[in-house]
């Protein structure tokens, strides 16, 4: 046994070989542009490509916030996508590729369209289920595992989230002094009407 397979088995994470690493970085970059039309129109930024012998056959980003749908997260959006490209629910023989680590609905999903491989970047230390809380990717008690690539971009993608919170919170931060304002002036010209 090989030290590389030593270490596979110990965090169950695939070690791909150079040409697939290349490849991982192609399709996480198709990923990171997907997460960015999501940004653009306000939403968290998470995207997903789906990639089927070689080629990206469907994307997602999150669209929560404009869909008013807790369901509305970009792996969700890639799979039903993809379902209907190869026209089956299963997705044997697909590599989703994501910029956070999928949350519980998402990690359920992808095992659930029996998807081969799952090549995350950022880390979810409060809802993934791909190893940071759970990993519900490959629990060996349901009848499909998923093949786990772990750290892909993953600063790339981690600095993408935080610039897009910290931006968030300013924004937050400057509207509700413009409302305090907006309601100290209104306060004002009550006082001088009466």
């Amino acid at each position: 046994m090989t030290e590389k397979e030593e270490i596979r088995r110990a965090d169950g994470c695939r070690l791909p070989d150079e040409e697939q690493k290349k490849a991982d970085v192609k399709f996480m970059r198709a990923a990171m542009a997907q997460a960015r039309k999501g940004a653009a129109i306000g939403e968290v930024p998470i995207g997903c490509v789906i990639v089927y012998e070689g080629k990206i056959i469907a994307r997602g980003y999150n669209r929560r916030k404009n869909d008013h749908s807790t369901l509305a997260h970009a792996e969700i959006s890639a799979i039903r996508k993809a379902c209907k490209k190869l026209g089956d629910w299963r997705l044997e023989g697909c590599t989703l590729y994501v910029t956070l680590e999928p949350c519980p609905m998402c990690a359920g999903a992808i095992v659930q369209a029996r998807i081969d491989r799952v090549v995350q970047a950022a880390e979810n230390p409060k809802a993934g289920c791909a190893g940071s809380i759970l990993n519900i990717l490959q629990e060996k008690r349901f009848n499909h595992q998923v093949d786990l690539t772990r750290g892909v971009l993953q600063e790339e993608c981690s600095d993408m989230l935080s610039s897009f919170f910290r931006e968030l919170r300013e924004r937050l931060k400057e509207e509700k002094k413009a409302r305090k304002l907006a309601q100290a002036q209104t306060q004002s010209q009550d006082e001088g009407e009466n």
